[in-house]
């Protein structure tokens, strides 16, 4: 006979207990629901179509392309590979060809209207990893960074999970298609000092995430106005700056740093990965590009914790210092981008769907709060219910974005075929009908 003896349960940290992590939102209810029924069309067509993963997968023919007519200059085979080199210690700076190759290819997705000093390029593991490696270098646990709403459902978990830092929305409304303004940033601010909170700086997504469009020269000439006002620092990410339709689209803080002969240059950090533009999310390879000498330093240091594999850097080196394939991948990369904006744009207006009006991203931000049976986040939500598991789409609502106007999704459609997203549309016209 065997006696069960009950012990007490084993505790565990704070952070491992914690929910900031977000992981209860809706955003990744959605995932999960997709993972248990992903739709193919051979074995599960009616499977959920996932729509809420901002994966850049319509130019990946171009990587597979260059990889295989370079394999012998990335084999490990040969004593000429660096096969040694690469395999033994490296420091935490990164490989220095790496960081030059990076510095070139954020300045030619720019169009060259910028330029970057390898020397303050910081290697980290994805854009996630530098967002949180910021957050723990310019403020302390308890103190808070504006960020404007709607945003990425995973800053919850990038820049409060682990820091023990306050993200304090910036409320923004479709008015404006949601652009930040200066009375919202002063309003935000000043909400904070009232709850004896801390600001240490402002993080914005540019093109702006979720919204799939680039914030304009003016607008970030305000926010860098505020911040300096205010003597805090600003962190832009711009993992999306290659995905603008149109180059000249896309305006960088950079840009207007330079402008400016870099005045107040040293409280700007930008963010910066291949996850988005390349559609390389798997390579986990992001950068911090700091123009304040003490940050970089910091950044550097912490990042023994996030590297990313020298095999990894060799790698990508060759293929981004290749100017022909770079040049011509940007190109096709954003035709690509805009024939299926407008895929998705014209269909959903055929079904009755008007979006916001887009030029960048893997996304679009459309409305449907004419659906809602009252203008509530409980009502948004069932309709988002009602969505994932009747019509089969996993689509992100407003609320898990923060957004304050219920009735607002962000759908996402350069993570599937053109065949697939075909599909999806129908599903969307069909269940409008109804």
């Amino acid at each position: 006979m065997v006696i069960e003896v009950e012990h007490p349960s084993v505790g565990l940290s704070k952070i491992a207990v914690s929910e900031t992590h977000g992981e209860d939102s809706p955003y990744f209810a959605g995932w999960k629901a997709y993972d248990e029924d992903p739709y193919d069309e051979s074995n599960n067509p009616s499977g959920v179509i996932q729509m809420g993963l901002a994966e850049n997968q319509v130019s990946f023919d171009l990587l597979e392309e260059y990889w295989v007519k370079h394999s012998k200059e990335t084999s490990w085979g040969s004593r000429t590979s660096g096969f040694r080199e690469n395999a033994l210690f490296q420091d935490y700076h990164g490989l220095k060809s790496f960081r030059k190759a990076m510095a070139s290819f954020m300045e030619q997705i720019r169009g060259g209207r910028a330029k970057f000093n390898p020397e303050r390029i910081v290697l980290t593991a994805g854009a996630t990893a530098a967002n949180e490696l910021l957050t723990f270098i310019l403020a302390d646990p308890g103190d808070a960074l504006l960020v404007p709403t709607p945003y990425y459902p995973g800053f919850d978990r990038d820049l409060r999970w682990r820091t023990g830092v306050k993200i304090v929305p910036v409320h923004c409304d479709s008015t404006n298609n949601f652009q930040v303004t200066p009375q919202a940033l002063e309003e935000a601010y000043n909400n904070a000092e009232a709850m004896n909170i801390k600001v240490r700086g402002v993080l914005i997504t540019n093109p702006s995430n979720p919204l799939g469009a680039t914030i304009q020269r003016s607008v970030l000439e305000d926010i860098l106005d505020f911040v300096t006002l205010k003597n805090i620092h600003l962190v832009s990410d711009e993992i999306y700056s290659g995905s603008a339709f149109l180059s000249s689209e896309f305006v960088s803080i950079a840009e207007v740093l330079e402008s400016r002969n870099n005045r107040e240059s040293e409280r700007v950090h930008i963010v910066y990965s291949l996850s988005k533009d390349l559609g390389l999310p798997g390579f986990r390879v992001g950068t911090i590009y700091s123009y304040n000498d003490k940050v970089v330093t910091t950044a550097r240091r912490m990042s023994s914790f996030t590297l990313i594999s020298s095999q990894t850097q060799q790698l990508l080196a060759s293929m981004l210092s290749d100017k022909k394939f770079t040049e011509n991948y940007i190109k096709t990369n954003r035709e690509r981008l805009t024939k299926r904006y407008q895929t998705i744009i014209d269909g959903l207006r055929n079904a009755g769907i008007e979006c916001l009006r887009g030029n960048a991203g893997l996304f679009c931000w459309m409305n449907l709060s004419s659906l809602l049976e009252k203008p509530t986040r409980d009502c948004e939500l069932a309709l988002w219910n009602s969505i994932l598991q009747e019509v089969k789409l996993n689509i992100s609502p407003g609320s898990s974005c923060h957004c304050s106007e219920p009735g607002w999704f962000r759908v996402c459609f350069a993570n599937m075929s053109e065949k697939t997203l075909e599909v999806a549309l129908k599903r969307i016209h069909d269940f409008m009908e109804q």
